[in-house]
């Protein structure tokens, strides 16, 4: 009976250890964020004499009101938007459609296809070669050139290619003893059994669109109508940091203080991730659960 009392209270304290651990981690990996949060709702001028620890130093939206009162604000959010949504679609639509015809033997040149798709994840043409292809194609200064050469990614097929191999055969093999074509196989059959590894894809993709700019600052210069947030959002940063130290190198200039607190570039910084993550974190907890499964049998298959 000791022994059986000495390991029950050594179980406790070990899961009770385990507890404080965790909680600790868990505040160590959300203390970051909510200290973002914080600051951006925080008088700016109080903020930047004594930077707030767990509740804002005052309450302001002031840098929420620099963004959003910026010129092209909503036009750029909602290419954003569309960007994300129409890329999303046609390259989940492609990786799947594509992953599925890699399992089929019947596929012509399956092999030095798939072999080569491969290849490419280790050797890359370059900027240079990149912006040479897309000019050749007549990509420039359209809003194609951020769906179309994204469209493939050899990751996302492996991927899609992997989770489909461990589906039961008999489906399909039943599908087309009743006149099924792929087409209709694929739609009908692979599509909703794959859903957790469609989701796992939607989320990279979507990731990868939203807060993509490189490409706008390279490609789409000329065209202010194409203009993406997340390139706003870069430029009116630097922006602020270029004015913020202008008003710091003039002493003479009137309502030095009221400038100063309103144009904070550390303020806009923060201002800026929050809203460039809020919509992931809005997307991403409906996706977990098959985010998480379609993660975990791609990695006991593979």
């Amino acid at each position: 009976m000791n022994g059986i009392r000495k390991a029950s209270a050594s179980r406790k304290a070990f899961q009770a250890l385990n507890y404080f651990l965790l909680i600790g981690f868990t505040l160590i990996c959300i203390y970051p964020f909510w200290y973002i949060l914080i600051y951006t709702v925080s008088e700016p001028e109080m903020a930047r004499m004594n930077s707030p620890i767990l509740l804002p130093r005052g309450f302001s939206l002031d840098n929420y009101k620099n963004i959003f009162t910026l010129s092209g604000f909503f036009p750029a959010l909602a290419m954003s938007a569309l960007r994300t949504v129409v890329g999303t679609t046609l390259s989940v639509a492609s990786c799947s459609f594509l992953g599925y015809l890699f399992t089929k033997e019947e596929m012509p040149s399956r092999k030095p296809v798939y072999r080569f798709l491969i290849f490419t994840m280790y050797i890359s043409g370059g900027l240079i070669a990149n912006y040479i292809v897309i000019k050749s194609y007549g990509l420039l200064n359209s809003f194609w050139v951020y769906v179309l050469p994204g469209m493939i990614s050899a990751y996302n097929i492996i991927l899609i290619k992997t989770y489909i191999e461990q589906l039961p055969a008999s489906l399909e093999e039943s599908a087309k003893l009743d006149g099924a074509g792929y087409v209709t196989v694929f739609a009908r059959i692979i599509m909703p059994l794959s859903k957790p590894i469609i989701a796992t894809v939607v989320v990279f993709v979507a990731v990868g669109h939203w807060n993509s700019w490189f490409d706008n600052h390279i490609y789409t210069r000329g065209n202010e109508n194409l203009t993406t947030l997340q390139y706003l959002l870069y430029n009116y940063l630097h922006e602020a940091q270029r004015v913020a130290e202008q008003i710091k190198n003039t002493s003479n200039v009137d309502g030095f203080e009221q400038m100063l607190a309103s144009i904070s570039p550390k303020g806009v910084r923060m201002t800026i991730t929050v809203l460039a993550a809020l919509p992931i974190f809005l997307v991403y907890p409906f996706m977990q659960k098959h985010f998480v499964k379609g993660i975990m049998v791609g990695a006991v298959k593979g």
